[in-house]
Parts: structure tokens; C-alpha cells; sequence
């Protein structure tokens, strides 16, 4: 866990957004610093993807204001947004099934120096050795929590600064998810990478992060340290109560 106490990397102000005429997002305020691990828990239907992908200009913000180290990214165009840093993997890590696991990589890599390839490629090989085994394999023939790893290494190839994660764990096997838990701990603390992290898995989510928030119903109602809502009666009894898987 990061030391997190530095300036604002990103700064949501007051966040309203809709599919259609349905509010998914109501005034959503929150703020993830450099080198932080920030996480977003709350029930399916809370708004928390919708919030990342609000981040990334789609859907877009109908009120409020979205600021990345302090400049405002709410209108931008998901391309410019990309190239400012922010890199986002997916729930449902939605690669490029026919291309294989290089490919996917270098699609990646598309908003970097390309000076960096190797080097990149190595690490994120490093952190996924399975994904070095399988670099000319089709994506859509590896298995979920292989598909997992590639969506994170392909977002990491960016060589992005802040890093939104969107359900990591979801579906997998325990095994795979502890790993993707290492994996986000250490590239935190490897790379100073600030992550902002939206995972039902509360248990592992707030064991990790520095601080959290927690939505209902398009809203942030609770936020504290990690450790605060871990302790807190109303999220054990909500969010952990029943299992550390």
C-alpha cells in the first residue's frame, strides 16, 4: 500500500449522468490522489461502472466536472482522454478474441513511445508468465482469468498513469483472483501507478486500498480509509460478512 500523500490526480466534482432519461449517476463527488489505491464498492447497479466509463467520456457527463491533474477532461474524446494517461480495463476485460496475445498487446501500446515496447512487453510478461507462453495464441482461446491478465497487461502497455480497474476478479477462480490482488499491489508499489479500482470483491478491495468509497443507487453514501470501512458494522454487515475468498 502507498504512502498516498500527494496531490490530486483525478477530481470528480459533482458527477451526474443518464442512459436515456434514467439518472445512473447523481452528483458524485470523489478524488483519487497520485500513487493511491482508491477503491469503489457497492452493489450491482450502483452506478460504479458507469462511473468509470463517465471518467473515459462515455456515456458523458451531463453535469459536474471531471479534472485530471488538474485539467478538465469532462468533454474530451475518449482517444484524448486515453493519450492524457488514463488507461481502463473493462469489466468483462472485452480483448480482441481473433487477435492473439501479442496483437492485443501492441493494440496497448498504440498511446506509448514506442522506444518503451520491449521493455513493457517484458514486464508485463514478467508480472503474467502464462501470457509469455501464449503470445501467439488467439485471446478468445485463452481462459477467463488468462483473458484477465491480458486485459491488464494490454492497459499497462499504455504505460498509463492512472489505471481504472472495473470488477477484476469477477468470475474467476480464487487462485486467479489473489494473483490479480498481487498483481495490483505490486504494480502499484513498483511503479508508483495511481489505481482506481471498482470490485465486489470488498474483502480484497479494501484490504488493498488506501482509501474507499462506497455507492448505492448512483450515490457515494459512505468513504474513510481502507481499514475505517473495513471496521465499520454497516459495510462488514453489507459488503463482508460470509467470506474472504
Amino acid at each position: 500500500m502507498s504512502a498516498a500523500t500527494h496531490a490530486s490526480l483525478l477530481s470528480v466534482r459533482g458527477i451526474e449522468a443518464y442512459y436515456g432519461s434514467i439518472q445512473a449517476l447523481n452528483g458524485i463527488a470523489l478524488e483519487v490522489r497520485t500513487g493511491e489505491i482508491v477503491t469503489l464498492i457497492g452493489a450491482n447497479g450502483a452506478g460504479k461502472s458507469t462511473l468509470l466509463m463517465t471518467i473515459c467520456g462515455e456515456p458523458r457527463a451531463q453535469g459536474g466536472r471531471i479534472l485530471f491533474e488538474g485539467r478538465d477532461i469532462t468533454d474530451l474524446p475518449t482517444h484524448d482522454i486515453a493519450r492524457l494517461g488514463i488507461a481502463h480495463v473493462p469489466e468483462g476485460r472485452r480483448i480482441f478474441p481473433r487477435m492473439t496475445v501479442l496483437e492485443n498487446l501492441q493494440i496497448g501500446a498504440l498511446v506509448a513511445d514506442v522506444g518503451y515496447f520491449e521493455d513493457d512487453l517484458d514486464y508485463v510478461f514478467a508480472l503474467f508468465p502464462i501470457l509469455g507462453e501464449r503470445r501467439s495464441q488467439r485471446g478468445g482461446t485463452l481462459s477467463g482469468g488468462e483473458q484477465q491478465m491480458l486485459a491488464i497487461a494490454r492497459a499497462l502497455m499504455s504505460r498509463p498513469r492512472l489505471l481504472l480497474l472495473d470488477e477484476p476478479s469477477l468470475g474467476l477462480a480464487p487462485l486467479v483472483v489473489h494473483r490479480i490482488f498481487e498483481v495490483i499491489g505490486e504494480i502499484n508499489r513498483e511503479r508508483a501507478m495511481t489505481i482506481f479500482l471498482v470490485e465486489q470483491n470488498a474483502y480484497h478491495a479494501l484490504r488493498l486500498a488506501d482509501r474507499g468509497y462506497v455507492m448505492a443507487n448512483g450515490e457515494i453514501r459512505m468513504e474513510g480509509t481502507g481499514q475505517e470501512l473495513m471496521a465499520d458494522a454497516d459495510i462488514r454487515a453489507a459488503y463482508l460478512e460470509g467470506g474472504t475468498g
